[in-house]
């Protein structure tokens, strides 16, 4: 693997800066320190390449809280002027780790989110025999088992420019012996870097039938033998655990007519729903009358048959919402059918009453 060197300075430049700029403010705008950074963008883009430049810069204390959706975790949000020197990071490193992640390694990158992953595990599972079995593992605890010094090593197989690993590693400091924070954009990028090495050994060395795909630290393999699932599965527990110093947390090897639960999705060869618990609270933002909660879980049913479920349910038990999503759903939920009176196309709802 060919490594890129003399990236520092130009990575704490004043222009990339900027840039990191504004992505974090893209993604954090509105916020108090985005607004108390932009009150004095020049002077704080200022004081932070001084500080890159001269190498004393130190991310300031994160502010911790705790999600419980859809399990509990430890939360840890970057300061502001963290937030822009993660994102001018972000920015000049993403595409040199990019080419070297294969087309299924899903999650943080862009065209390559959770409707594409359950895209490709459906074509997977059509492309595979009915009688052939899926292998799928998950890591027990990833962003908190993964292994500093294996991260660092990891990064140094492409960057041979250490004092930017050392500003890297800045982002994955963690009160406990293993683990990154959860909140850093950088720790998402660390995450595909991490689990890259698996990628690799699954498709170049195991190399399914039917293909491999992986969403942060959920991967499959498709097209099996139930010999082969039973392999495959021992020599992936001993790679993770030997070489990433990670540990499974489950696997489930299933014929492949019984589909795969990947990414939010209950996923067969015929069709794919949502799973149960999203059903539950897309009828709950319905109730609580939560227009854009409910309009989020729609997009996140868009390529499903669950879709025209939660439109009619939305049309049943709250109408006045139901009247004020865009119309591509109303597109999507009526049937259309000629009005005889006037000979011209009219919309109907299931009811029959004009919309």
């Amino acid at each position: 693997m060919k490594r890129v060197g003399d990236l520092y300075s130009s990575v704490v430049s004043l222009e990339n800066l900027w840039q990191g700029f504004l992505g974090a403010k893209k993604s954090k705008g509105g916020r108090r320190g985005c607004f108390q950074f932009e009150k004095s963008l020049g002077r704080e883009l200022a004081s932070l390449q001084e500080e890159l430049e001269a190498g004393t810069y130190k991310p300031r204390p994160y502010f911790k809280f705790i999600v419980y959706e859809p399990k509990i975790r430890d939360i840890y949000a970057p300061a502001f002027r963290d937030c822009v020197v993660q994102y001018a990071i972000y920015n000049a490193l993403m595409p040199i780790f990019e080419k070297t992640f294969i087309d299924q390694s899903f999650a943080c990158r862009v065209g390559l989110g959770t409707h594409a992953a359950a895209d490709y595990a459906q074509n997977a599972l059509r492309r595979a025999g009915p009688d052939t079995y899926t292998l799928q593992l998950d890591i027990k605890k990833f962003f908190y088992s993964i292994d500093r010094p294996v991260l660092r090593q990891l990064l140094e197989k492409k960057i041979k420019d250490k004092k930017m690993v050392d500003l890297m590693m800045l982002f994955a400091d963690y009160p406990e012996p293993t683990g990154i924070p959860i909140g850093n954009l950088l720790s998402q990028m660390f995450a595909l870097i991490y689990m890259n090495p698996v990628d690799h050994y699954a498709t170049r060395v195991l190399k399914p039938a039917a293909g491999y795909c992986r969403y942060v630290d959920d991967f499959l393999l498709f097209g099996l033998t139930r010999d082969e699932a039973l392999d495959y599965r021992v020599k992936l527990t001993k790679f993770v655990n030997e070489e990433l110093k990670l540990t499974l947390s489950r696997s489930t090897i299933a014929n492949t007519r019984k589909g795969v639960n990947f990414c939010g999705y209950r996923t067969w060869r015929s069709g794919r729903f949502i799973r149960k618990y999203s059903l539950y609270k897309s009828r709950k933002a319905v109730r609580k009358n939560k227009l854009d909660s409910f309009i989020s879980h729609l997009a996140h049913a868009s390529k499903t048959r669950s879709l025209q479920h939660l439109l009619t349910y939305a049309e049943q038990e709250n109408y006045g919402l139901y009247c004020e999503l865009p119309k591509i759903y109303h597109k999507k939920h009526h049937k259309t059918v000629r009005d005889p009176r006037v000979g011209n196309g009219v919309m109907y709802n299931r009811w029959g009453d004009v919309c």
